[in-house]
């Protein structure tokens, strides 16, 4: 079993420890383009504490934590996007622990974070995006609900050329259909 919380500063550090002897393809396929190889902590840092952080802040950043042994294994994302039409993002979602990966620990993890966005923040949809080669994180995404929407060609320049994307996304009336 897992639970979400707010990641906190003294969690940063396991976030670098998850990308030591990564490659730079490893760090951008979880984070995008947010962050330059080799990902630090003053990099994770100035994200969390100028835009996590800041007053007014529309980006909740969880930590993912096993209940029996209190172990942090991962980080998921959810902002919003689209302030008008309510619309979600979920984003930099990282089971980190590579021992719990495969184990519906994700689908578990998507549920509670589809759960809060529609029923705590109030969204009216939730969109992510993901590479079209990890079929994996599509098929977690699709076991909850996510649709694919659209496919963008050369989306993100990698060390073996450009990667595509699939923006997948479900809407609240989805979501409750399902739940």
């Amino acid at each position: 079993m897992t639970k979400l919380e707010y990641l906190e500063k003294e969690d940063l550090e396991k976030i670098i420890d998850w990308n030591i002897n990564r490659s730079p393809d490893y760090l951008l396929q979880w984070a995008g383009p947010m962050y330059n190889y080799p990902l630090t902590i003053s990099q994770v840092e100035d994200y969390f504490f100028n835009d996590v952080k800041k007053d007014n802040s529309n980006i909740f950043v969880y930590k993912i934590r096993l209940v029996d042994t209190d172990e942090i294994i991962g980080t998921i994302e959810l902002r919003e996007i689209d302030k008008s039409n309510k619309v979600g993002r979920v984003c930099r979602f990282l089971i980190g622990e590579e021992t719990v990966r495969g184990k519906g620990i994700g689908t578990r993890v998507l549920k509670e974070v589809l759960r809060i966005g529609f029923e705590d923040l109030k969204f009216e949809k939730i969109k992510l995006e993901v590479f079209d080669f990890n079929y994996s994180a599509i098929k977690c995404y699709e076991n909850v609900g996510f649709v694919k929407e659209r496919l963008l060609e050369n989306v993100r320049k990698s060390s073996t050329g450009y990667w595509n994307l699939y923006e997948m996304a479900i809407s609240k009336i989805e979501w409750q259909i399902n739940n």
